[in-house]
Formats: structure tokens, C-alpha cells, sequence
């Protein structure tokens, strides 16, 4: 199972909680589509990157999928010539949303990120990984049908980014750990095979705060969504129980969600997106159950 398939499996079982209010998160998300084909962001303009969210909820909420006008919008962007490793890896999803696969092209741009320790980075070019960078490019590669052979040298780059206290910071530049790194970070190295960090997870464990939520690092002004979802999601995958947190995560999650049918992505947000609208499935369904 890829990356992205662990995803959208575990954002399915949100629709166990979220009951008839899972038709008003597929109404919004079908709002956000723009005539050009694409689905918008935080404004009008269609966006690769809140498409791939737009896409995923979709499916997670077994709705109808996307219409001709959005296949087009899609295949506009070619092999994705201009395309950083963001946008990139949200192509090649966006595409395997379509059932698309195979196609060389992304790989070889991806593969322009590889740093010289054998992980990936935002940037070409960089002499180290970071733990976004190797998220990203391992989900591309799984999400076009080409797995990463050279797996222990990613596995290297992360290694050097674990901070003593056991989370990940997300590059070499940055003293602490991050819940987002330490959840990416979490999640490459299980699917290199090399099973669950224990430190790591006990780490990301203490991160979840006495509202339920997780912050983006230790002492974080205040929770936010995505830092919780990836957080849930991280620990779920290994096999983390959450009786003692269910509740109060649950009471965090519903603080986040508008009856428009979305979610925002912190208490200071008024702005619904289909990013954190997907955030807000992934983390329900991994406390499901």
C-alpha cells in the first residue's frame, strides 16, 4: 500500500463519524471547483496543490469523481516542466486520483532533488535531505508506479535529522523537532522497511496536548490541524492506542469544523479549505475504532 493509499484508507473511515454531515464535506469541497477545471485555494484561482485535497475527499467520501473539465485541467500541466517538488508531487497524486501511473517524466524531475546524502530536498542541488523533501518524492515515486530502489541511502538522510529528544527535525538547519517532520519522517522509514522508531513515536505521543490537538513543535502558540492529523495518522500506523486521548482529540477536531462542511486549520482561522478539509477527515478516521 503506498503512502497515499494509507491515506485516503484511513480519511474512509471518517465517514463512520461524521454520519449525513459527510454529504455538507462533499458539497463544499464540489464548491470549491472553478470553471477552468482545477479546484480553488484561499482564493478564486484554481490550484494543483488544493486539488489533490479536493480530489482525496472525494474519494475518501466515495462521491462522484472528477468531470472532463477537471481531467483536462489536470493533463494541462504535462510532465510538469515547471513545477517545483511540491507541485510535483501533488501531479503525480492528482493523477493517481485519475488512475494514472507510469509516467517517466515526473520521476526524472523528482529525481532532480536528490541530495547529496542520498535523501531529497525542496530544492535541487542541496547537499542534504529533508524529511518533507523524502516524503514527498517516496509518495510521487509510489503514486507514478516507480518505487525508490536505493533505500538505504533516503533511510541515511533521515537518520541524521533525529534531534536528541527523539522527534525529526525537518532539515539539518533546524536545532528541534517538528510534529510535521516527525510524522513524515515516521512514515518514509516504515515504508523503507525499517520498521517503527520507537523514540520517535513516544515523542510524537507527548505532543498531543491537553485540548487534544498537536502543534507544530513543542511549545507551539497552539494546535492546528494538519500537525494533528499527520500526527494521529503517524501514530495510528503504529499501532498507537489512543483511549486515554480519543475524546479530548475528537473535541479538537469538531472545534475546527463549520456545518458549510469544512474545516479550518486553527482556532485564529476563519478560512475553510479543501486542504484542511481533508486534514480534518484523516484525523477523524484515525481515531475511528
Amino acid at each position: 500500500m503506498t503512502i497515499r493509499q494509507e491515506m485516503l484508507t484511513s480519511a474512509k473511515r471518517s465517514a463512520n463519524l461524521l454520519g449525513e454531515s459527510a454529504s455538507l464535506v462533499v458539497s463544499f469541497v464540489r464548491g470549491q471547483l472553478t470553471p477552468a477545471g482545477g479546484f480553488r485555494g484561499r482564493s478564486d484561482t484554481p490550484d494543483l496543490y488544493y486539488s489533490l485535497f479536493a480530489l482525496d475527499t472525494l474519494i475518501a467520501l466515495d462521491a462522484a469523481g472528477p468531470d472532463e473539465n477537471t481531467v483536462s485541467w489536470i493533463a494541462s500541466f504535462g510532465d510538469g516542466a515547471d513545477l517545483d517538488l511540491v507541485h510535483l508531487a501533488c501531479l503525480a497524486r492528482c493523477r493517481a486520483a485519475l488512475g494514472e501511473t507510469g509516467d517517466q517524466a515526473i520521476v526524472r524531475r523528482i529525481e532532480a532533488h536528490r541530495s547529496d546524502d542520498g535523501g531529497y530536498a525542496e530544492s535541487p542541488g542541496q547537499g542534504a535531505g529533508t524529511a518533507y523533501g523524502c516524503f514527498l518524492a517516496l509518495g510521487a515515486r509510489q503514486d507514478v508506479g516507480a518505487p525508490l530502489s536505493d533505500t538505504g541511502a533516503m533511510a541515511d538522510s533521515l537518520a541524521n535529522l533525529q534531534r536528541p529528544e527523539g522527534g525529526f527535525g525537518n532539515s539539518a538547519e533546524i536545532p528541534g523537532a517538528s510534529v510535521p517532520a516527525t510524522a513524515a519522517a515516521i512514515t518514509v522509514l516504515r515504508h523503507l522497511g525499517r520498521g517503527v522508531n520507537e523514540a520517535a513515536k513516544a515523542w510524537l505521543a507527548g505532543q498531543i496536548g491537553p485540548d487534544g490537538g498537536m502543534g507544530a513543535w513543542s511549545g507551539a502558540p497552539m494546535s492546528d490541524l494538519l500537525s494533528t492529523a499527520v500526527g494521529l495518522h503517524a501514530l495510528r500506523h503504529c499501532d498507537t492506542a489512543f483511549d486515554g486521548v480519543r475524546r479530548r482529540c475528537l473535541d479538537f477536531i469538531d472545534s475546527l469544523w463549520s456545518s458549510r462542511g469544512g474545516f479550518r486549520g486553527h482556532q485564529g482561522d476563519e478560512t475553510l479549505d479543501c486542504e484542511y478539509t481533508f486534514y480534518g477527515l484523516l484525523a477523524l478516521g484515525n481515531l475511528d475504532g
